[in-house]
């Protein structure tokens, strides 16, 4: 079975009803043998939802009300766990731009009481699930989610060296999570037309199941410190628009504040310290601290002079097969 490490072991995701989080959860109840699998959010409705859905005739799952800016419940729900999936944040770039102070206090401030309570109650390792919008961030959104980003990274100096490790996962945009490009096209196709903000852009892509397990895989080899990034594919906005609803006009309405035309994983600054291997990248910690053994990742090619990550020049890029694939695993 994959996934070993998690045998017999406590793992808890914050925003576990979010679109990561749920399929996080099915993927921990039918491919590991984890001893309990908790849910921490905010919003009762959804969870006792997803309670309905999922089956649990082992009873390894909990549900936990509560909010990441409340350190004293965080504190109260993190006892006794062994991992930490932090996947709970404001996403919404628009609403996050008109409503900044609550941005800062979820993606920051609660990162920030998620780090503590990891470390207080001896949490062995905390993964963060970022994002491509933090590398060279346009808006506050990314901007919240790199300094999310730094703060886990530099916070491994606050933890006792045999006690909690915190690392990084970031990746692109998620086909078929809520809010995504697919569920776009999905209410606006009924109209016979879709908006197109530039018909240059390109974006990463990957699948919830996909970074579902990147992130489990990257929790089990992390040491502390790492920005783990997957080796996943480009593809135009518009080719992708073509192809899920042919039928459809396109309206091209212009970039939206705080949009990029493409996307970044890797910046020139951060691919100085990457590392490629077959199926993704690490970005290793800029400090030598005592606990990291680079020599884990010395069979990872280093990266070129100037080399960058970005969506209009990766070297792999989806096509018509390849997307058709990929959306009939959603």
């Amino acid at each position: 079975m994959p996934f070993d490490f998690l045998q017999d072991k406590s793992i808890l995701i914050t925003g576990g009803t979010g679109s990561f989080g749920q399929r996080c959860v099915e993927i921990l109840l039918n491919e590991t043998q984890a001893k309990r699998v908790i849910i921490f959010s905010r919003d009762e409705l959804k969870q006792s939802q997803m309670q309905m859905r999922l089956s649990d005739p082992n009873g390894r799952l909990r549900f936990f009300i509560g909010d990441v800016r409340d350190r004293e419940r965080l504190e109260r729900a993190f006892w006794g766990v062994d991992y930490v999936i932090h996947a709970a944040a404001l996403k919404q770039v628009p609403a996050l731009e008109y409503n900044p102070f609550e941005a800062v206090k979820t993606n920051i401030l609660g990162t920030q009481n998620v780090i503590n309570a990891a470390i207080d109650q001896d949490v062995r390792k905390v993964m963060l699930v970022s994002t491509d919008k933090a590398a060279n961030p346009a808006n506050l959104y990314g901007a919240t989610k790199l300094c999310a980003e730094r703060l886990v990274i530099s916070s491994n100096v606050y933890a006792p060296r045999d006690k909690t490790r915190l690392s990084v996962v970031r990746y692109g945009n998620v086909l078929g999570s809520r809010g995504s490009l697919l569920r776009v096209i999905e209410v606006q196709r009924q109209t016979g037309r879709i908006t197109l903000t530039h018909e240059a852009m390109t974006r990463f892509w990957i699948t919830l199941t996909q970074g579902v397990h990147f992130v489990l895989g990257s929790l089990e080899r992390m040491q502390g410190g790492e920005i783990f990034i997957p080796k996943i594919p480009s593809m135009r906005v518009k080719e992708f628009i073509q192809l899920v609803a042919p039928e459809c006009r396109l309206d091209v309405v212009g970039i939206r504040p705080g949009e990029k035309l493409h996307e970044v994983l890797i910046t020139p600054e951060e691919a100085r310290r990457a590392r490629e291997f077959d199926s993704f990248f690490v970005i290793l910690p800029e400090s030598e601290d005592p606990w990291f053994e680079a020599e884990a990742y010395q069979d990872g090619k280093p990266a070129q002079d100037g080399w960058h990550f970005a969506s209009h020049t990766n070297a792999e890029w989806l096509d018509e097969t390849h997307l058709k694939s990929l959306l009939e695993t959603i």
